[in-house]
């Protein structure tokens, strides 16, 4: 499956809210939309949290960001990603073209 970083930004009402339940029902959210976390982690800067996550397809990623917006508030931009491995291949062959 391909793999996406969910990159969170908290709202003041957002923040409210933080809870261990909070986080279990998000993950339910992700694994209802055919979504597997990898990895979440809460960090420093720009963004205050950062997911790495299976969706079967890019459709099935974007429904789950906007879920994830109603159910908890936290704007999350979501992106796909790509191996490095896989990059250097595809990379290799753009110098072909």
């Amino acid at each position: 499956m391909p793999i996406f970083m969910m990159f969170g930004k908290y709202s003041s009402e957002a923040l409210k809210g933080i809870s261990s339940a909070r986080t279990s029902k998000a993950v339910e959210l992700i694994k209802e939309n055919g979504g597997k976390v990898v990895s979440m982690y809460a960090v420093l800067g720009e963004h205050d949290l950062v997911f790495t996550v299976d969706f079967p397809d890019a459709e099935q990623a974007l429904a789950t960001s906007v879920a994830l917006n109603k159910l908890t508030g936290i704007c999350f931009t979501t992106s796909p990603v790509v191996e490095v491995e896989k990059f250097d291949k595809l990379m290799a062959e753009v110098k072909n073209i």
